[in-house]
């Protein structure tokens, strides 16, 4: 093996030339194979330690482009898996393909074991035929890097790559995401994979971008290295385990740990504050292994490709989906509504895409969504109505996606998703879907450059918090019973959020999110913030400052009570946001039965009720705007706003149903001065807006039913796309079923 001088590994720790020379030849020694463990652990450490001085270029250069991926076409196509067909078809896959209006797929991601059957020797042909076949008939690959599926091969030689869960039970091979993505093995043999395929394609015209991994998440990994990888973490943010034990209070049955060398394992820790950092950690681990691939992929990539991953779904507990996206040129989303036939509402992709748009403020890829069935059984059976997968398809555009895949072109005849079914059911024949298919794919052909890179404005925005997320999980307000019963939360964190969510859509009013680490929320007139269980005290200061300059905030029970440490703040409840607020609390309760709030202010009906918390609120300066209709909790007010300085802070101390939350955001969106233009539409119909590359306001009306549905037109005089049919107005429009209205204004 080549020796490395010191001048370059000098270069590499202090960020001169010399980085790249040694990057390089970390690189070759990768695809060569013949890296010494020592030198591949330092190599390594050395590269994820450059990761951080990569964020600060990736942040500039989001910032120059609005988005990595603006087609002049919307893309439209689905994942496709060649090599699980059971015979030769890749032709007629292509006609059909071609037929349907596709113009795109994601390929390569799930068969590590094809590209490199064994260790060391690589195989592209069986791919680049395929590749080559695509890009003749027009259709854009988009390829994966396969990193999360490991061979048989590399089990048995490195069983140790293997996840220990937590409690430390024996794992075994045969699950895909089954490995400590730590691992100095794992990523020998991911570098120099990832590098091979790369080179391999950079200069592949047909290759528009590559998608870094599958659905990454932190697999719930506790091997040695992690637990070594932590310690060293919390010896570089905490520096000592005096202070440690200090804002860990673990003094606490005695637990403070004298000496880095005896922390505890995660397995069965009591701490919150272990816990909480823990999961930290896990999605750190996630962010730097897939800000690894990002750099690794763009140091062999071609100039034309972009780079994205595949969130499996966002707002997860051990993913920072905004920390990730800082390493993406393009956020992309694996978005399933799973509710189908008549509960097919589009909320589901609403969130999912409102979110994804938010984490770079651009707009984003659907790398899979629903073709027909779902589910890792047959149990769940429910394939869409006739106009459900064009509806779902301009439900994405509606949120600002530019790229729509379905999961996938050919369903799998064997395997735990033989049922996940594809656009093709198991016969490989053309069927309903297929049609439908077909329908909006050349529809999109002749109205997608209207449609596509939307770009969508919005007057309110939800406050994400996953550390909240988390912490609340370890001490939750409700319970499916008593401790010992490890029945789940009836309610927490993300069904909060989903409930606020819920009733903006079913306002139909336009949403994003945004996260604890944005300097500022002042581009919104209305700030909704979830039980914000755990903030440090300046972003505590960052929301009243919001208020205090004339912002709106809506902010639910449990906001302000720990630190950053999750610990309870040893102030009086609710810490920094007190003078915001405009009351303090001392005590709270579990509710064992809903209550009523006296005289229903919000005019909820039967629906006026509240459930599972109440915190006992002392109005200070501000105005109780509805009160507890009992006979103890009456003494306190359940909801409160308070005027502080230009803006307006409205607190509810407790959980409310479903519909007396939407009236009450309803009343805040009205203290904020957010119109509500669509406020008059049929239940079933929802309505988006957004600008397109002319510069022309688009308007949507989705029927999420199966009956007609009637409106009066209220925006601008236009055309509807997809009829051609010229819209005023006043004009009373209809709606079919599964249908959708999408008018450009003149």
């Amino acid at each position: 093996m080549e020796r490395w001088t010191r001048a370059e590994r000098d270069g590499a720790q202090h960020g001169s030339s010399g980085e790249n020379i040694f990057r390089r030849k970390i690189i070759k020694e990768f695809r060569r194979g013949v890296l010494t463990g020592a030198v591949l652990l330092a190599g390594t450490c050395l590269l994820l330690a450059q990761s951080a001085s990569h964020t600060k270029r990736s942040e500039m250069e989001a910032q120059k482009k609005e988005s990595a991926v603006v087609p002049s076409e919307v893309l439209y196509g689905a994942a496709y898996y060649h090599e699980y067909e059971p015979y030769e078809r890749l032709d007629q896959d292509i006609a059909m393909m071609k037929k349907a209006g596709l113009n795109v797929v994601r390929m390569g991601e799930s068969t590590w074991s094809l590209w490199e059957p064994e260790d060391g020797r690589f195989e592209y042909a069986w791919m680049d035929r395929v590749v080559d076949a695509m890009g003749k008939a027009g259709i854009k690959v988009i390829m994966g890097t396969p990193t999360y599926s490991i061979p048989t091969w590399m089990y048995r030689e490195h069983p140790e790559i293997l996840v220990r869960p937590l409690g430390g039970a024996k794992t075994f091979y045969g699950m895909r995401q089954n490995m400590d993505t730590d691992n100095v093995d794992y990523r020998r043999y991911a570098q120099r994979l990832i590098a091979n395929l790369a080179e391999h394609y950079k200069d592949n015209p047909y290759v528009i971008g590559w998608q870094i991994d599958n659905e990454t998440a932190s697999y719930g990994a506790s091997n040695d290295d992690v637990l070594a990888g932590f310690v060293k973490h919390l010896k570089e943010k905490f520096g000592t385990t005096d202070n440690l034990n200090k804002r860990w209070f673990l003094n606490y049955w005695g637990e403070d740990v004298n000496g880095w060398q005896n922390l505890p394992t995660r397995d069965s820790a009591q701490s919150t504050g272990y816990k909480l950092e823990w999961s930290r950690w896990e999605q750190m681990r996630v962010t730097d292994f897939l800000a690894w691939q990002a750099e690794l992929v763009r140091e062999h990539r071609g100039p034309h490709q972009f780079v994205t991953t595949d969130y499996g779904g966002m707002m997860k507990k051990d993913v920072n989906e905004y920390d990730v996206s800082r390493h993406l040129d393009v956020v992309a989303d694996n978005i399933y509504h799973h509710g189908t036939q008549d509960k097919m509402d589009g909320w589901t992709q609403t969130e999912q895409g409102d979110y994804s748009r938010s984490l770079l403020h651009t707009n984003y890829l659907v790398t899979e969504t629903n073709a027909q069935t779902t589910d890792w059984t047959s149990a769940y059976q429910y394939p869409p109505y006739d106009g459900q997968l064009r509806l779902n398809v301009y439900t994405h555009l509606s949120n600002g996606a530019n790229m729509i895949e379905y999961w996938h072109w050919a369903s799998i005849h064997s395997g735990q998703e033989t049922y996940w079914k594809g656009v093709l059911s198991h016969d490989f024949e053309p069927n309903r879907p297929y049609e439908e298919v077909s329908r909006t794919g050349n529809e999109l052909k002749r109205i997608g450059p209207e449609l596509v890179d939307l770009k969508i404005t919005n007057q309110v925005a939800i406050l994400w918090s996953v550390d909240s997320l988390n912490a609340i999980s370890f001490m939750p307000f409700t319970s499916g019973g008593p401790l010992w019963s490890f029945a789940p939360p009836t309610a927490d964190y993300a069904s909060l959020v989903n409930q606020l969510h819920h009733s903006l859509y079913r306002l139909n009013v336009g949403t994003d999110f945004v996260f604890p680490q944005d300097p500022d929320f002042s581009r919104y007139k209305l700030l909704i913030v979830p039980s914000l269980y755990i903030a440090d005290d300046a972003m505590l200061k960052k929301i009243a400052a919001y208020v205090k300059g004339g912002g709106h905030v809506l902010m639910t029970f449990k906001s302000g009570f720990a630190n950053e440490d999750s610990a309870v703040r040893w102030v009086r409840a609710p810490g920094p946001l007190r003078e915001a607020a405009g009351f303090s609390y001392q005590e709270f309760s579990n509710l064992e039965q809903p209550l009523a709030l006296k005289g229903d202010p919000f005019g909820a009906g039967s629906d006026n009720k509240v459930s599972y918390w109440a915190e006992f609120l002392m109005p200070e300066h501000a105005k109780a705007l509805a009160w507890y209709d009992h006979p103890f909790f009456g003494k306190w007010p359940a909801i409160t706003r308070n005027q502080y300085e230009a803006g307006t802070l409205t607190y509810e101390g407790t959980y409310l149903s479903d519909e007396l939350q939407r009236r009450v955001v309803q009343d805040a969106l009205k203290d904020a001065g957010v119109a509500e233009p669509d406020a008059d539409l049929p239940a079933p119909v929802h309505a988006k807006h957004g600008v397109n590359q002319a510069g022309k306001r688009v308007n949507y009306y989705l029927n999420y039913s199966s009956e007609p549905q009637q409106f009066t037109y209220a925006a601008g005089s236009g055309v509807d796309l997809p009829t051609g049919h010229r819209v005023a107005r006043g004009e009373t429009v209809a709606v079919q079923p599964w249908d959708v209205v999408i008018v450009e204004e003149e």
